[in-house]
């Protein structure tokens, strides 16, 4: 991959040069390992980097116990373990901790690990009694194992960073989304967010893309994964439609959002989400609705079958390869988007 002639995608930063310069005095070289379910985005990153991906031995006994064991030493180095929460998500976190510690064991000089998606993450508060609090519990097991820093994507709730005691860097797929739909150059077109609780966020990109804000008010029923459409709060009427969500996981807020602003009037209807969970009948719920295109990106493996032919999958690989870069080397993450 080359990187001389363009902006990193999901940055605002044009390098000009590729690869990393170990840093002396810091950590040794860059050890990059993925997860058994995280193989393509660990490749991705590694091409980016142009450095080798670990290996490492992942079994899983019949009695369900997880045992890792890395291919080679990385006593001393600086290491980063793609490893996200994704389906099965017990599993895949049991795989991260004891990868974690399999790399403490081994005297890793520093070990980030890097979670494009943060599961339990709406889990961030005690909002009914006798509830836990399972995202702080998720990072308290993260900082256990020995992990030093982490690197994440459009946490659910900004507060779950307060949940770590250790450094870290809460990304955003923000600018790669955004500006996916500039080059797109829609005119008469509405960013609408699914939720009030998501209206700061949607503001960002009707601000970025100069579009007016509209908001779907939804009451959630009860506990179940179910909500009620009340009313839109704006103008869609004869605009394409830009509905913007941080996930997609049983589809039942989106497609709500999409009925709503089609009976308002809306054109052309546009769906984009950074985490494809996609559990249950979303991808039927999806497939469903008259969308012209669904966005989304790779912070989650996407099955084919869960692949539908209007969906388009950015990478993040680029923006983690170069915050691991930065990391690595002791530089601001800060500049890639001119904070």
């Amino acid at each position: 991959m080359t990187t001389k002639s363009r902006r990193v995608p999901g940055t605002k930063y044009t390098p000009t040069e590729s690869g990393y310069k170990a840093a002396p005095g810091q950590y040794g070289e860059i050890k990059l390992y993925a997860g058994s379910h995280y193989p393509y985005l660990g490749q991705e990153i590694a091409e980016y980097l142009k450095i080798p991906l670990g290996t490492c031995e992942v079994q899983r006994f019949s009695n369900e116990n997880i045992f890792v064991r890395l291919r080679s030493s990385v006593r001393g180095q600086d290491v980063y373990l793609v490893q996200g929460m994704c389906s099965p998500v017990n599993d895949n976190i049991m795989e991260m901790l004891i990868t974690i510690d399999a790399l403490k064991r081994d005297s890793a000089g520093r070990i980030t690990v890097v979670i494009p998606y943060y599961s339990y993450g709406r889990s961030d508060k005690k909002d009914q009694p006798r509830v836990p609090i399972t995202a702080r519990l998720i990072a308290d097991l993260i900082q256990v194992a020995g992990a030093d820093r982490y690197i994440t994507i459009d946490l659910h709730a900004p507060q779950i960073q307060g949940f770590f005691s250790i450094p870290g860097d809460a990304l955003t797929a923000f600018h790669l989304i955004s500006d996916y739909f500039a080059e797109k150059a829609l005119t008469n077109a509405s960013v609408v967010s699914t939720d009030l609780g998501f209206a700061k966020k949607g503001r960002n990109y009707a601000q970025k893309l100069d579009m007016p804000l509209a908001v779907v008010e939804k009451r959630r029923i009860g506990n179940q994964d179910k909500s009620e459409v009340m009313s839109l709060i704006g103008d869609v009427e004869n605009m394409d439609v830009i509905i913007i969500d941080d996930e997609c996981d049983t589809a039942g807020s989106l497609t709500n959002a999409v009925n709503v602003v089609l009976d308002n009037g809306a054109r052309d209807v546009y769906v984009a989400f950074t985490h494809a969970i996609l559990s249950g009948s979303a991808v039927e719920r999806l497939a469903r609705l008259p969308i012209k295109e669904i966005v989304t990106t790779n912070t989650l493996p996407i099955p084919p079958e869960k692949q539908l032919p209007n969906m388009t999958i950015l990478s993040v690989a680029p923006l983690l390869a170069e915050v691991i870069k930065r990391a690595h080397e002791g530089r601001s993450v800060g500049e890639l988007f001119d904070e």
